[in-house]
């Protein structure tokens, strides 16, 4: 009976033990899990954390090229706003030399109209080129290029009111050219019209230079030789009448007319101007 008991016992023991065991185990294997989903979670939010971290990295360097770009940009504005300035100055500056010679050119035909109404000649002059026009059919004999006797009376009257104005201190400095042109009406050849008109322009020029001395300072007669050109026109530029036929004896013709420095420059930018605002 009592060895029976005493192995009751052992076993009771024996029990107890294995229990404590099992539940420090499963204590045990619950701490591990524990801690396994601790690290877990925290290798979690450390890569989370770190992600984030390089996302602020990424945004932080994605701004500063936005800056830097911002930057170029600010630069390259200020660049182009002083380019912009800069050539507004030009814009002004050409401005006011076509202001100046647009207005030497009016006082320049202003005064050539006084002068002729002063003389009792009635003329007209172009408002554009301020060229005088005389009759081929008066100046020469048809198909003729020496010059009429009429034909240099009126010239003599004409050319140096015209010549005298242009070599005046006001306007001799803006002078760039005393041009003669010849034309012929829209008969014969091409060729032939321009020797015609070639030869007539060069008449009325020798005549205009044999004459000179009576009417101009020596210096005046330099700077009258120095700016003198003749040009035959031929046939082209006829004149029309209000039907819009050619009309042959107004087509036949030589003008004298005078150019003014810049004005090439001058119609250059107005062509320039016109465009820009039919483009706008």
């Amino acid at each position: 009976m009592r060895g029976n008991r005493g192995k009751g016992k052992n076993r009771r023991v024996h029990n107890v033990w294995r229990s404590y065991s099992d539940m420090m185990a499963g204590l045990l294997l619950l701490f591990i899990l524990v801690m396994s989903i601790a690290l877990f979670e925290s290798q979690r939010s450390y890569e989370a954390e770190l992600e984030s971290k390089k996302e602020q990295e990424k945004l932080l360097e994605e701004v500063k090229e936005q800056a830097e770009e911002v930057e170029q940009q600010k630069k390259q504005l200020k660049e182009q706003t002083n380019q912009l300035e800069e050539q507004k100055k030009i814009m002004e500056e050409q401005q006011k030399k076509i202001d100046k010679i647009i207005g030497i050119k009016a006082e320049l035909i202003a005064q050539l109209r006084e002068e002729f109404a002063a003389h009792n000649l009635s003329v007209g002059i172009d408002e554009e080129t301020g060229a005088i026009t005389f009759d081929s059919n008066v100046l020469f004999a048809y198909d003729e290029s020496i010059l009429t006797e009429e034909g240099k009376s009126i010239l003599s009257q004409m050319l140096p009111i015209y010549c005298k104005s242009l070599m005046e201190d006001t306007y001799q400095s803006y002078l760039s050219q005393i041009i003669v042109d010849g034309f012929t009406d829209t008969k014969g050849d091409y060729e032939y019209n321009l020797k015609l008109s070639q030869d007539r322009a060069f008449a009325v020029a020798e005549y205009l230079l044999s004459i000179k001395d009576t009417f101009l300072t020596p210096e005046q007669a330099s700077v009258l030789e120095s700016k003198l050109t003749a040009n035959g026109r031929s046939k082209s530029n006829p004149i029309l009448d209000e039907n819009g036929e050619v009309n042959m004896d107004a087509s036949r013709r030589v003008e004298v007319k005078f150019r003014l420095k810049d004005e090439e420059m001058i119609k250059e930018l107005h062509q320039i101007m016109s465009s820009s605002s039919q483009g706008d």
